[in-house]
């Protein structure tokens, strides 16, 4: 009982603070889409959900995600991770992200862990997010962009 109230009394200021999204996971955009079909990793839709977690700052918005998909070899894809997005405008969001996968496709079905670049653009109720993920030679062998909506539970 004491933990719980303990757990509670720490999580309680951020937990009103923070605000709770569902990652709606959609596209992927093959910077060589000639060698992505040839290694057969050539899936744009990706469809998958996910949550995420955001504390809003003045400068700084951190959030953690975590989610599954179907990734560009057509297999299952888990994920999750921190970041931080730096506000670069009132809707523009630069920043990056520290992600650990899991999927047959990557780094030959392996977890591994992967800083990634991501940017987003805020609306209202619903932020539109992107990441790059670099040709990284073992891990993924094509440059690819990944796109994806957080809708907002406010």
């Amino acid at each position: 009982m004491l933990r719980a109230l303990l757990a509670a009394t720490f999580l309680a200021p951020a937990l009103c603070c923070a605000d709770v999204g569902v990652n709606i996971y959609g596209f992927s955009w093959h910077l060589d889409r000639d060698k992505a079909r040839a290694e057969q990793v050539d899936n744009w839709f990706n469809p998958g959900l996910g949550l995420r977690y955001r504390v809003p700052g003045e400068t700084f918005d951190y959030f953690f995600d975590a989610g599954v998909y179907r990734d560009s070899g057509r297999n299952t894809a888990v994920l999750a991770g921190g970041a931080a997005h730096w506000r670069a405008t009132q809707s523009a969001r630069l920043g990056v992200a520290l992600v650990i996968f899991n999927s047959k496709t990557y780094n030959g079905g392996s977890t591994f862990i992967a800083p990634l670049p991501v940017a987003a653009w805020e609306f209202r109720s619903v932020t539109l997010n992107m990441v790059y993920m670099p040709k990284v030679p073992e891990l993924n062998g094509i440059n690819t962009l990944g796109f994806w909506l957080t809708y907002w539970l406010r």
